[in-house]
């Protein structure tokens, strides 16, 4: 209790609240069971039947008495008059939803982990703790290991299919997301500001520096070029785990356009669409850093706002357009729904018959597939959220708009290990030199992992994740607006 206090208390309460609370009041069951949502019901036997203009025949029961089986399925013409009806999504309905526990614990741990990050920060702006470790950090990094397994278990499904190219894509997409990778890790810091190679640098000469103290000699821990590689393993993963998302939001979008009558929906659904794009073009130096820094007033340059300004509003202006992307949710989920007619609408243009089971199947798979699409659109933005909230705990950012407040942040936070160095362990008990030492191993850990590669390394992801997101979905809008068979 000594060693975290007030922020161990604030997990204890959240976590009580998890266990105790969140089942009853769930963000995730009321953003698909608060009645917005309407899903089609599939028809039943019966229903078919009288619209085909058939009798009921006889049982098997009958049939196997009169000395003979039908193993014959029931067929109805794909021209058949059928009109689905609707109805709204309920708590009973989402019992038979594939993914609905991964899709419940997901987005209500992900608000649970929120509200500690929240909480958290209130806490270091007024009481400013010296020696405390900001276990928001660990919350952030919970909630984006929860999303990364669900997406690893989305995309294995996809491996599995046997004679569908959904594994092509998959192979296809990490291949391309590799080289991509590759060729970004090529350019200069004066086209993309992420600060890698300074953060390495200061890696590295911490590393060497703390491995001389301990009396060994090293030319730092890793190399470069291995850095870099396997950078570019993890975002070839990323890449592939984010590729059918990018594809299902490009065609939700396309869907959600259609449905839109107000002239404010359908603008806010293009701003939901190109937000990756915003969030890239945040991180090219040339198109929005320099114009801001240096704008071109006549002969006089005058910056518009200081570095730590441009910092924090590139950090406000992600979390808004996450904000935005939550909202759009259920446009895009309804989009999704509505599949189910447009595949009766698509099968009545169509000459032949389809038998009675795979029509039923047809309609029924839109609404039990519901929970995966939604955690293709939710994991995306969960770990967008939190990985910009770990860039601004780790970074050292600041969340106020004002270069006065914002200037000594980094200075701060380079002092900070230096102060557990000079405390000289208390000799009153073994408790206390146990704490004394652990204190000053996280010191030390301090000096190596400073927030200058964490800014570089965080930025480079959060960057890579809108850049992959941007990229799934330009090419999906591209397939189903003109590859695909209207």
């Amino acid at each position: 209790m000594g060693v975290i206090g007030v922020q161990l208390v604030v997990t204890m309460v959240m976590a009580s609240v998890i266990q105790k609370i969140i089942p009853h009041y769930s963000l995730a069951r009321w953003l698909l069971c608060s009645g917005s949502l309407r899903w089609y019901q599939h028809p039943t036997e019966e229903q078919l039947r009288i619209l085909a203009g058939k009798q009921r025949g006889k049982s098997k029961k009958d049939r196997k008495y009169n000395g003979h089986i039908e193993n014959k399925p029931l067929t109805i013409p794909k021209d058949i008059d059928l009109h689905l009806e609707t109805k709204s999504v309920t708590e009973r309905d989402t019992i038979a939803l594939h993914y609905f526990p991964e899709y419940q614990w997901l987005v209500d741990f992900t608000v649970a982990a929120t509200v500690v990050y929240v909480v958290t920060e209130a806490y270091y702006s007024i009481v400013k703790p010296s020696q405390e470790m900001n276990i928001s950090v660990v919350w952030c990094l919970l909630v984006l290991a929860f999303a990364v397994k669900v997406l690893f278990s989305l995309t294995t499904h996809y491996f599995k299919v046997e004679d569908g190219g959904e594994r092509s894509v998959c192979v296809t997409f990490g291949f391309f997301f590799f080289v991509k990778a590759m060729a970004i890790l090529i350019v200069t810091e004066n086209y993309l500001e992420f600060g890698l190679e300074s953060g390495f640098s200061n890696f590295s000469e911490s590393a060497m520096q703390f491995l001389e103290k301990q009396g060994l000699e090293s030319q730092g821990p890793v190399s470069k070029l291995t850095f870099k590689l396997f950078l570019a393993v993890l975002c070839s993963l990323i890449g592939a785990f984010l590729t059918f998302p990018g594809l299902r939001l490009a065609q939700m979008h396309l869907d959600a356009l259609n449905l839109a009558t107000e002239k404010i929906t359908q603008t806010l659904l293009h701003i939901n669409f190109l937000a990756p794009l915003f969030m890239v073009l945040l991180w090219v130096k040339p198109i929005t850093k320099d114009y801001i820094m240096n704008p071109p007033l006549g002969k006089e340059s005058v910056p518009l706002m200081s570095e730590e300004t441009f910092d924090t509003m590139r950090l406000w202006i992600i979390i808004l357009l996450c904000a935005l992307r939550l909202a759009m949710m259920r446009h895009h989920l309804q989009a999704y729904l509505n599949l189910a007619q447009k595949s009766v609408d698509q099968m009545k243009k169509e000459a032949g018959r389809i038998s009675m089971v795979d029509l039923q199947k047809m309609v029924a798979r839109v609404f039990y597939y519901l929970c995966v699409i939604a955690l293709q659109y939710v994991a995306p933005l969960v770990m967008l959220l939190h990985t910009t909230l770990l860039l601004k705990t780790l970074g050292n950012y600041s969340w106020v708009i004002y270069p006065e407040l914002n200037s000594d942040t980094p200075v701060e936070n380079s002092l900070l290990p230096g102060s557990v160095y000079s405390e000289s362990p208390p000799a009153d008990g073994k408790m206390k030199v146990t704490v004394v030492q652990i204190t000053m191993a996280l010191g030390s850990l301090k000096n190596i992992f400073t927030p200058l590669l964490f800014r570089g390394l965080l930025s480079f992801l959060t960057w890579w994740i809108a850049a992959c997101l941007f990229s799934t979905s330009l090419f999906g809008l591209f397939y189903h607006q003109y590859l695909t068979v209207a």
